[in-house]
């Protein structure tokens, strides 16, 4: 009930939903409504998303800058894992909301709240996500979930609601689509995008370059990695934040990391989002690069049967879940020797790997080699192939004598 909501915490971004979302739970609720604010370096003056909250009714407004957790602790362990789903997404909207949801319920505890809100609908991705965080922080926490409560059937209502309150609408003829960005990526979707055979308008794009017209020379890139993480770009150790920054730009000025694709969402329907991740594009052929030299074959296809299902839990919401934490460590297992340097050549919306070296590489050019050595004898392929075969000339020689 209404009377049993004390203090709302928001998660608020600044745009038309949330923005509409925090009047809307001020009248509908009567009681305080605290903003939060994520900075997972979405590219925005957060001061001015600050004073858009108080001016709008919010009581206080947290920002907590939260790009190294970001980066650290969710970016990087998908890298691990090479996660991508549905063979395309790099995640980067998935494995954001998470982060944002454990930080607004360090709010709440602070606060004495009783209440979270979002801004996501009841048709994405999104609002499992959050609420599944939430639970997972208090079993016994009240979700406010507006677009699943109120009268307002599109975002065009939105737009007349924050007219008549006096409150900036963000989405115009103009910019006819939404987009989400954090330091991993930018999403775009809504609008004219929701046409799956229509081309995404040039100017849409954020992060990158049109790959015809970017530099007609290619720009080559050293990664180095310890233990599956990027420390280092071109010999310069990084932060993770700097690192993924650098390589956002690099990988922009080349064309590298843009995706259109039609996806599965988790609620049952399919959509049509369009990614830009420069970074995230370079850093998974990397990391790939210097798996191939130091993962052993049975632990890489092994990981490599995870990364599917990996990838389900991050989109679907699970990240706080007993299997996630079983896939984590097995993958946290599988990366202790992962250390190495790759180089790539980055050039016209393309990402080659061209090189890959480390100190503790599983690759021995005496056993690879065409040439004469003396560590493999080819002549034991013979006895490896036939016991290998044996099952298959048993099945052959039973399917004649079937046939006589």
């Amino acid at each position: 009930m209404a009377g049993d909501i004390k203090k709302i915490v928001l998660a608020y971004s600044g745009g038309l939903d949330t923005s509409v979302i925090l009047r809307w739970l001020i009248e509908t609720y009567r009681c305080e409504v605290v903003a939060f604010v994520a900075d997972i370096g979405q590219g925005e003056e957060v001061e001015a998303v600050r004073e858009k909250a108080v001016r709008t009714g919010a009581s206080k407004c947290y920002v907590e800058d939260l790009k190294k957790e970001f980066v650290r602790d969710f970016v990087f362990p998908c890298l691990q894992a090479n996660a991508l789903y549905e063979g395309r997404y790099l995640l980067g909207t998935s494995m954001a909301r998470p982060l944002i949801a454990k930080g607004q319920m360090a709010v709440v505890k602070k606060e004495g709240a009783n209440a979270v809100s979002h801004g996501a609908t009841g048709k994405g991705n999104d609002q499992v996500r959050f609420e599944l965080t939430y639970y997972t922080f208090d079993p016994n926490i009240r979700i406010i979930a507006p677009w699943r409560e109120w009268n307002f059937r599109s975002r065009t209502d939105l737009v007349e609601y924050a007219k008549q309150h006096g409150i900036p609408t963000p989405v115009t003829a103009e910019r006819p689509y939404s987009s989400d960005r954090n330091l991993f990526h930018i999403s775009f979707e809504g609008g004219i995008l929701e046409d799956p055979w229509a081309e995404p308008p040039e100017k849409m794009y954020v992060l990158s370059v049109s790959p015809e017209l970017a530099p007609n020379r290619p720009t080559y890139v050293e990664i180095e990695f310890e233990r599956g993480i990027p420390v280092a770009v071109d010999g310069v150790r990084m932060s993770p934040a700097a690192l993924l920054a650098q390589l956002n730009r690099t990988g922009g000025d080349n064309g590298i990391g843009r995706v259109d694709m039609v996806e599965n969402r988790y609620v049952g329907m399919k959509s049509r989002g369009v990614y830009e991740t420069p970074g995230g594009t370079i850093l998974q052929a990397a990391h790939r690069a210097v798996e191939s030299i130091t993962l052993d074959r049975e632990v890489m296809h092994l990981r490599d049967s995870l990364v599917p299902r990996f990838a389900e839990l991050v989109y679907y919401g699970y990240w706080y879940s007993p299997e996630m934490e079983l896939l984590r460590t097995a993958i946290d297992e599988s990366q202790k020797n992962v250390t190495g340097t790759a180089r790539l050549k980055l050039y016209k919306g393309n990402c080659d790997v061209v090189g890959r070296k480390s100190p503790v590489s599983l690759y021995d050019p005496e056993f690879a080699t065409f040439e004469a050595e003396q560590v493999y004898q080819q002549a034991d392929a013979t006895g490896f192939i036939r016991l290998n075969a044996l099952r298959l000339r048993i099945r052959a020689l039973t399917q004649q004598r079937q046939k006589a």
